[in-house]
């Protein structure tokens, strides 16, 4: 495959989302309300851009072998610069905790990193037996479901400290907390729901190789 076949729109498209993982991470871990704020913009840009590259790629025929690898490492290094910064603002304290799930347990980053690092494994093994393993559709379905989630933390701490320095009050604020509470701790029950899923689904679907290995 030519060099000019890999580097297309949607690779291109993949590998900003990839450069911008570090800069969210370290706007959303600032104290500042605007840099959080920021934070929240460019990860909604990220996530947007990972449904762009994949709607090119199959309209214009340019889905690669490039393509196929580069789009499941920026998906885990997006999760990587979110998931880690808001795991770290919750344990500051009570004021900073999550909506129904208080300070982030540590098992729902192994749950989460843990399927990423079992999958990340796998398709390098199938890699090497020539095969390669695109992102498959409960894995999309379950990076959609975490990014609502992540979405959604990402926006809680800038509108709290927005809301504690405009004295923010009343019904219609007390009833945006709920809403958003609510949608930050469904949508996280769920995307841990379909992270197990997802590893079960890889596996099963790729079931062949690994008893192919065994055979072996």
């Amino acid at each position: 495959m030519a060099a000019g076949d890999r580097w297309n729109l949607p690779n291109l498209i993949t590998v900003v989302r990839i450069a911008t993982c570090p800069v969210i991470y370290w706007l959303a871990l600032a104290p500042g309300v605007t840099e959080r704020l920021l934070a929240f913009v460019l990860f909604l840009a990220a996530s947007a851009s990972d449904l762009w590259d994949g709607y090119l790629a199959r309209k214009h025929g340019l889905i690669t072998n490039m393509g196929k690898l580069l789009d499941p490492v920026a998906d885990k290094l997006l999760l990587v610069a979110t998931f880690i910064p808001v795991y770290l603002i919750s344990h500051r304290g009570p004021a900073s905790e999550l909506p129904w799930w208080g300070a982030l347990p540590l098992w729902v980053l192994a749950v989460i990193f843990g399927r990423e690092l079992a999958i990340t494994v796998f398709r390098s093994w199938a890699a090497r037996r020539g095969e390669v393993i695109p992102a498959g559709r409960s894995g999309k379905y379950k990076a959609f479901i975490q990014n609502l989630f992540l979405g959604g933390a990402l926006l809680w701490y800038p509108l709290l400290g927005m809301a504690q320095r405009r004295g923010w009050g009343g019904s219609f604020w007390q009833g945006w907390q709920v809403f958003h509470g609510a949608w930050i701790g469904l949508m996280l029950a769920a995307a841990l729901i379909l992270t197990v899923y997802s590893m079960v689904d890889y596996l099963w679907g790729y079931r062949r190789l690994l008893s192919g290995s065994a055979g072996g």
